[in-house]
């Protein structure tokens, strides 16, 4: 038994997916959210540029005494999570091989299809996963800049025009290559399930990498009897500007209304 708090990262919202379903299976865990809205996105940045905000959000995040931290972010985890796991003294856990495997696992053709940041792309790091846990998968990748500014201006619901053009434009190369199976490479993406859903079509299954990396989480913790033992866990949240705007969008990702709930940080102290 440990009661030690998770800690959760993101570059912005995105990483409340991952929040809600660490909820969900693990209901007695006390969890601590940080969301770098200042600096949203992080997909369009140099590596270099990754590593120092993934640093300054982690440092923030170690001023609480945690048990583990979930890089909630597709973009860190597939440019910086074994530099940060280094760094680091609790288990760094990322989005990326959870994902992979259960791709692997959903898969019947074989024919696998990435939606993600450019970052995240152009680090090759789902390649090189796929190339270790299931090497006879082939991966279509596919950057959409254009999702995660969206989804935190609040413009992910079928029947908004904008999304669903650009999902379309998007997608269309990726359905052309007929995959079955769609990582989501962003935790802000499960937000446009529904939209992507409706492009794909509804014999391609979508992995959630959010989802994936929470079920990881739960495991690790299970497996070094660490899971906390109370009848609720509590959730805080941090932000790096405007707490408000910050809950108005939340609430969306959560499912649940956080108003009050979320403290702002200047990051830049760290």
């Amino acid at each position: 038994m440990n009661q030690q708090p998770i800690g959760v990262f993101d570059s912005g919202l995105g990483g409340l997916t991952a929040v809600r379903q660490l909820r969900r299976i693990m209901p007695s865990e006390n969890i601590i959210y940080f969301g770098d809205t200042s600096r949203v996105p992080y997909g369009n940045r140099s590596r270099e540029t990754i590593l120092k905000y993934a640093r300054q959000d982690m440092r923030f995040l170690r001023s609480f005494d945690l048990k583990a931290v979930v890089i909630a972010c597709g973009t860190v985890s597939s440019n910086c999570l074994e530099q940060l796991q280094a760094e680091n003294d609790i288990p760094v856990i990322g989005v990326v091989a959870p994902a992979v495997q259960r791709a692997a696992a959903l898969t019947r053709s074989g024919r696998v299809g990435l939606v993600a940041t450019r970052a995240s792309v152009r680090s090759g790091a789902y390649e090189r996963a796929f190339r270790t846990l299931a090497p006879a998968v082939r991966l279509f990748s596919r950057a959409c800049p254009l999702f995660v500014p969206l989804v935190e201006e609040g413009r992910c619901r079928p029947g908004d025009a904008v999304i669903e053009q650009v999902a379309e434009e998007y997608l269309s190369e990726l359905k052309a290559r007929e995959i079955d199976t769609l990582v989501l490479g962003c935790t802000h993406y499960p937000l446009l399930a529904e939209v992507i859903g409706q492009v794909m079509g509804p014999e391609v299954a979508l992995v959630d990498v959010g989802a994936e990396s929470a079920r990881a989480a739960r495991t690790l913790l299970t497996e070094r009897d660490a899971l906390a033992e109370r009848p609720e866990g509590a959730a805080s949240f941090y932000t790096s500007d405007r707490a408000e705007d910050f809950e108005r969008l939340a609430s969306l990702f959560l499912r649940e209304d956080v108003t009050n709930q979320t403290r702002e940080i200047d990051i830049s102290h760290y």
